[in-house]
C-alpha cells in the first residue's frame, strides 16, 4: 500500500467532554464496534462502576474518573483508528490540552440532561484554536433530559459553532423509542444492550412507509415527520469543506451505555473525518507526506505496568515511516536513539509494532531521555511547537513522611512531573520542592502514585504563592536587582530556568510596574536566550 493510501485510511481524534458525560464509556463502545474487544461492562455509576477499558490507572478505578490519557487503536471497515481518550475533571486539563496537539479531529460528548458546562467551553477553546473538526455525539438519550432543539441552540450559543443534526431522537427518556439517520435516510430502532452489539435492529428506509407508524406508533410517527421537515428547512446540508475548517459540527444522538448511536457516529466518522495534518515546527511546516520521519512527545506515562517500573514515552507521528531498530535524532539532546520494542496500544494490553505511519501513536520505552515536547526525526534539526506548560495556580511544598525512602521519593517526583501530572519547582537555600498544580485533585493522584508506584510516604504543606510565571531579561543589572530583592519568591524549574512566585495577583501586577525591563512569561513556550541561562547561573 502506497504512503497516500495509508494516509487516506488513519483518522487520530480525541474525545473530550465535561466529567460524568459518558466520555470514557463512549470509547469503549467504539472500540466494541471496532471489534477491539468483545463485551463491555456496563458504567453505572462511580460507586459501582467496573473499570472501564481505558481507565487503568489503579486510582481511575477507584475514582471512577480519567486522570491520564489512554491511547488505542483499532481497525475499522478498512480503515485504522486511533481513539485517545482524554482527562474530563478540570484539575488534568493540561493533560488533555498536550492531548489535543497530538489529534486531527475531536469527537465532543455533551450530557443531554446537564447541556454545556464549564469545561466543555474551556475544551471547545482550545479547540477553536487550531480550527480542528468536531462531531458533536449528546449522550443520554435514555434519560429524561433536556428538548433537542434548545441542546443544538446551547451548543450553538456556547460553544461558538455551528451544528447541523445527522441523527435526529424519537422522544427522550422514558419516550426515547430510537434515532432517525439524515445522513443515510434509516432508522434504527433503541433496544436497551450494555454489553453487545445488538444484531435486531429495525431499518426503515421512508419516513412515509406505513412500518414506521407500527413500530413507533403514529404521534410519535408524525412527530418525527415534522422535525425531519423542520431540520431539512431551517439547517443548511451538511457540508463537508466547513467541517474540516472547524466551522460546522455534525451532531448525534445516542445512549453510549446501551451502544445506541454509537455505530452510526462511528460510520460517518470514518468517512468524514480528516487524514492526519501537517504539524508546525519552529522551523517550518511538516507535511505528513514528506518522505523522512518525524514525531513528538506529546504524553510520557511511568509505570503503566507497576510490575516492570516501565516508562512510556507516547510518539504521535508526523511524517515519513517509523521503523523498529532504527536510529532516530533525538533533537533536544542533539543524540541518536533506537528503539528495540515500540508499542502500539489497546489501553493496557501492548503490543511490539514494526512500522507506524503518519496519525498513529507509538509508545517508546524511556530511560530518561525524553520530556514532553520533544522531537524525533531522521537528522533534520527541528522542533514541532505548541505543547507548553502554563502557570499553575495552587502551590504547596512536598514533605518526606518516610526519611527512609528519599531517594525513592526523588525519583518518583522527577518521573511523575516529567509525565505533566504536575509541575516542579526548587527553592533555596533548603533544597526546597514545590508543586505547582491548576487543581487540587492533582495532590491526591500524585500522594497515591508516589506510595502505590514507588513506596514513597509524603504529604503537602500549602504555600502563600497565587501564581507562577517564568522571567528573562536583557538587562543584567536589572535581573541581578531582582534576584536580590525578591530572592524569597524565586525557585528553579526542572530546567534550571527562573521562575518568579506571586503572592497575589496585585502583587504580580505591582512586581511588572516595578521592573519594567524584566519580561514575565505565563506559559513555557518562549524562547530562552543564553544569556538569560547566563544571567542566572552567574547570580546563583
Amino acid at each position: 500500500m502506497s504512503q497516500e493510501e495509508l494516509l487516506r485510511k488513519r483518522r487520530t481524534f480525541g474525545i473530550i467532554s465535561h466529567p460524568d458525560a459518558g466520555k470514557t464509556t463512549l470509547t469503549e463502545k467504539l472500540l466494541l464496534f471496532g471489534g477491539a474487544i468483545q463485551s463491555a461492562g456496563a458504567v453505572k455509576s462511580n460507586k459501582v462502576r467496573k473499570s472501564a477499558t481505558s481507565d487503568f490507572m489503579e486510582i481511575e478505578k477507584q475514582r471512577g474518573i480519567s486522570v491520564a490519557t489512554s491511547v488505542m487503536g483499532f481497525e475499522y471497515n478498512g480503515y485504522k483508528v486511533n481513539i485517545l481518550d482524554t482527562p474530563g475533571h478540570k484539575d488534568f486539563a493540561e493533560d488533555t490540552y498536550r492531548t489535543l496537539t497530538a489529534v486531527d479531529s475531536v469527537i465532543l460528548v455533551v450530557d443531554c440532561v446537564k447541556g454545556v458546562e464549564e469545561q466543555t467551553r474551556k475544551l471547545m477553546e482550545v479547540c477553536r484554536m487550531r480550527n480542528t473538526p468536531v462531531i458533536v455525539f449528546i449522550n443520554k438519550l435514555d434519560r429524561e433530559g433536556q428538548d433537542p432543539y434548545d441542546l443544538l441552540e446551547e451548543i450553538e450559543k456556547e460553544l461558538n459553532i455551528h451544528t447541523r443534526p445527522m441523527t435526529w431522537p424519537i422522544g427522550v427518556g422514558s419516550t426515547f423509542q430510537g434515532v432517525y439517520n439524515l445522513y443515510d435516510k434509516t432508522l434504527q430502532l433503541f433496544s436497551p444492550n450494555r454489553s453487545k452489539i445488538s444484531s435486531d435492529i429495525v431499518a426503515i428506509k421512508e419516513l412515509n412507509d406505513g412500518s414506521l407508524d407500527t413500530n413507533i406508533g403514529e404521534k410519535p410517527a408524525n412527530k418525527l415527520r415534522e422535525d425531519v421537515e423542520l431540520i431539512e428547512g431551517v439547517y443548511e446540508p451538511f457540508n463537508e469543506e466547513l467541517y474540516l475548517e472547524g466551522y460546522l459540527a455534525p451532531v448525534f444522538f445516542g445512549s453510549a451505555i446501551n451502544n445506541f448511536g454509537v455505530q452510526e457516529l462511528l460510520d460517518t466518522f470514518v468517512k468524514i473525518a480528516p487524514e492526519p495534518r501537517p504539524r508546525v515546527t519552529e522551523e517550518r511546516e511538516i507535511l505528513p507526506t514528506e518522505k523522512n520521519f518525524s514525531g513528538f512527545i506529546f504524553k510520557i506515562h511511568a509505570n503503566l505496568d507497576p510490575n516492570h517500573r516501565d516508562r512510556i514515552a507516547f510518539c504521535r507521528i508526523v511524517s515519513g515511516k517509523f521503523e523498529r531498530n532504527k536510529f532516530y535524532q533525538h533533537t533536544r539532546l542533539d543524540k541518536k536513539l533506537r528503539f528495540s520494542s515500540p508499542t502500539s496500544f489497546m489501553a493496557n494490553e501492548k503490543s511490539i509494532v514494526d512500522e507506524a505511519f503518519p496519525g498513529d501513536v507509538v509508545g517508546l520505552y524511556d530511560t530518561g531521555n525524553f520530556k514532553i515536547g520533544d522531537t524525533l526525526t531522521e537528522g533534520e534539526m527541528i522542533h514541532f511547537k505548541g505543547i507548553p506548560s502554563f502557570s499553575p495556580e495552587i502551590f504547596k511544598e512536598l514533605v518526606n513522611k518516610d526519611p527512609m525512602k528519599t531517594k525513592q521519593l526523588e525519583k518518583g517526583i522527577q518521573q511523575l512531573t516529567d509525565e505533566g501530572v504536575a509541575q516542579l519547582f526548587t527553592q533555596q537555600p533548603g533544597n526546597i520542592k514545590i508543586i505547582g498544580t491548576v487543581g487540587e485533585l492533582q495532590f491526591e493522584v500524585i500522594q497515591f502514585r508516589l506510595l502505590a508506584e514507588y513506596g514513597a510516604s509524603c504529604a503537602f504543606r500549602p504555600l502563600g504563592y497565587e501564581k507562577a510565571c517564568w522571567f528573562t531579561s536583557d538587562n543584567k543589572a536589572a535581573l541581578d536587582k531582582f534576584y536580590t530583592i525578591k530572592r524569597h519568591n524565586i525557585a528553579e524549574d526542572k530546567e534550571g530556568r527562573p521562575v518568579f512566585l506571586a503572592d497575589s495577583m496585585w502583587a504580580l501586577k505591582m512586581t511588572q510596574d516595578n521592573y519594567p525591563d524584566i519580561q514575565f512569561h505565563f506559559t513555557s513556550e518562549f524562547k530562552t536566550e543564553q544569556s538569560d541561562i547566563r544571567n542566572a547561573n552567574a547570580w546563583k
